[in-house]
């Protein structure tokens, strides 16, 4: 973590503790109390969770994460004599010393809270500033479309004129530069996600669009974060692993939305000072219904259905991209975009621009300007005969629709088919490898079952339960579906399957640009495993080895 600090925030553990409680008055819930202490003032050098990066003079939070069906995920509190060790003069805990068996030298400050987790939101937050008290903060989630609807948003705001950031799973912009993130990151955690929102505030930005996962809002990292609004995609099967059922899912979903509603006047930002905290929310999705009920100051719905704020018809695709026209505005848009998901991925974005009272002509250049999303339904052309796709899909509805957007691409081309590579993560929801498996059988003509990040886990196993779902969906092994382990193998394959017209459809990895086995991250991007591919395939020359155990 990085531990330079505004100038206006001293380094201070009571200077923290009294930001905190200045920022969670005037109604802060029980956990998010800070802890009491009138002792003498402690000079902090840093702010960790993590015990192996503890410098002299650092606070040091054991955190505790717990799953969604509060279950233990994992303790820092063991580290708790390392960090000592290593110079801690502050241990922030979740359990008393002597519980734990611990003694604490005469000359460290060890405090409890009922919750580190989010005794480390508030604590990183106060160590920056509060940075997200002087921005326009947008909260994307959902299970589906995060991604592509922060960077849609991202384009409209910057048509628009206004000074903005985003941070998302795939990267974070402030101004002009461009980071990418770390391997198969969500949301960052709170010290990462403070610490971006500092720099763009010391980079004069006034709006930011923040990408905010079911993780981040039910392990605490963004619990400091003062959103404006909050923007739901939809929210369909997925991370029951983390959140152990779809209540729990749902509610962490739904935090979003309560954020908002609590959500206290700005500080240095007439935006922001000037702005009703809104929800926007899609009038077509399930989640409608239990999300309207929240009850966030201004209401905006977006979809294809009538009495949808944000509307739109005449809707056409086409395999270059997707016009339509946008209500109330009447404009007739032009997008790169395909598929009917970036139809309300757009219409997400645009209720967000029409909250903000952006014009109709800067959200029409937005969304028609945005440039290709990486791994979002993204073309690889070498020149053959068939259109090669790599996409993120890695639910089952996301995977359902990846498919319906190519079955239209392929509509009117006799015989033409569709080809789909992908497979299930270890360590996550099981029940939906057998879901994506059916899927696939179902709505593609061929399925090619490979690795996706199995982790520790056996992928023979993982690649079994996905056949058992092909198998229901009425596939046949050899003929209709394959089991691949090596991913470049797999494209590779069903690159020769491949006729003229057909269309290859990769999904599960999109961007990323790693896999895992065991605990090992394999360098690994599906665009360019691709390339590598079609240049073999077209050069009739075999597979190339490309760095994956399975090879």
């Amino acid at each position: 973590m990085n531990n330079l600090m505004p100038h206006a925030v001293r380094r201070t553990l009571k200077s923290l503790l009294s930001a905190w409680t200045t920022a969670v008055s005037p109604s802060p819930q029980p956990a998010a109390i800070p802890p009491a202490y009138t002792g003498p003032d402690i000079p902090l050098t840093q702010l960790t969770d993590d015990s192996r990066a503890v410098q002299p003079g650092a606070c040091f939070v054991a955190r505790v994460r717990l799953r969604g069906d509060g279950t233990l995920w994992s303790d820092a509190h063991r580290y708790i004599p390392q960090a000592i060790e290593q110079g801690a003069r502050v241990i922030i805990a979740q359990h008393p010393a002597a519980a734990l068996g611990f003694a604490i030298p005469d000359d460290v400050l060890y405090l409890t809270v009922p919750d580190t987790a989010v005794a480390l939101a508030w604590l990183s937050a106060a160590w920056y500033g509060f940075p997200s008290q002087q921005l326009v903060v947008i909260g994307v989630t959902g299970t589906d479309g995060k991604s592509s609807t922060a960077q849609i948003l991202f384009s409209v705001l910057q048509a628009a004129g206004l000074r903005a950031g985003m941070l998302s799973t795939i990267k974070a912009i402030i101004g002009e530069q461009e980071e990418t993130l770390a391997l198969h990151v969500t949301t960052p955690e709170a010290p990462i996600i403070q610490q971006y929102l500092r720099r763009m505030v010391d980079a004069e930005l006034t709006h930011v669009v923040l990408e905010t996962t079911s993780h981040a809002l039910a392990l605490g990292r963004v619990t400091a974060v003062a959103y404006d609004l909050a923007v739901v995609t939809n929210i369909t099967h997925e991370h029951l692993d983390i959140h152990g059922s779809w209540e729990n899912y749902f509610a962490a979903k739904r935090r979003l939305f309560e954020m908002a509603a609590a959500r206290q006047a700005g500080h240095g930002n007439q935006a922001k000072e000037a702005l009703t905290p809104t929800a926007v929310l899609n009038r077509d999705d399930a989640s409608f219904n239990l999300l309207q009920q929240v009850p966030v100051p201004q209401q905006l719905t977006y979809g294809l259905h009538e009495t949808a704020d944000i509307r739109a018809s005449d809707i056409t695709y086409t395999p270059a991209g997707t016009q339509f026209i946008l209500h109330p505005s009447s404009l007739i848009l032009s997008s790169p975009l395909v598929g009917e998901f970036n139809v309300y991925n757009m219409l997400a974005a645009a209720s967000v621009a029409h909250a903000l009272h952006i014009s109709p002509v800067a959200i029409q250049h937005g969304l028609e300007s945005v440039p290709p999303i990486s791994g979002r339904m993204e073309r690889i052309d070498r020149g053959q005969s068939f259109t090669v796709i790599v996409d993120f899909a890695h639910t089952p509805i996301s995977l359902e629709k990846a498919i319906g957007v190519a079955r239209k691409m392929v509509a009117g081309r006799s015989g033409a088919r569709i080809i789909t590579v992908f497979g299930s993560a270890g360590q996550r929801d099981v029940a939906k490898r057998h879901l994506m498996a059916e899927t696939s059988v179902r709505s593609a003509d061929l399925t090619i079952l490979t690795a996706e990040d199995p982790r520790t886990e056996s992928l023979d196993e993982i690649l079994a339960l996905m056949a058992e779902g092909a198998q229901r969906g009425s596939g046949v092994e050899n003929e209709t579906f394959w089991r691949i382990p090596d991913r470049g193998q797999a494209i590779y394959f069903a690159l020769t399957l491949a006729a003229p017209g057909d269309i290859v459809l990769i999904c599960g990895k999109g961007h990323e640009q790693s896999m895992c086995f065991g605990s090992v991250e394999y360098p690994w991007d599906d665009r360019q495993a691709t390339r590598h591919a079609l240049h073999a395939f077209l050069s009739n020359q075999p597979m190339p080895d490309l760095g994956l155990p399975t090879y």
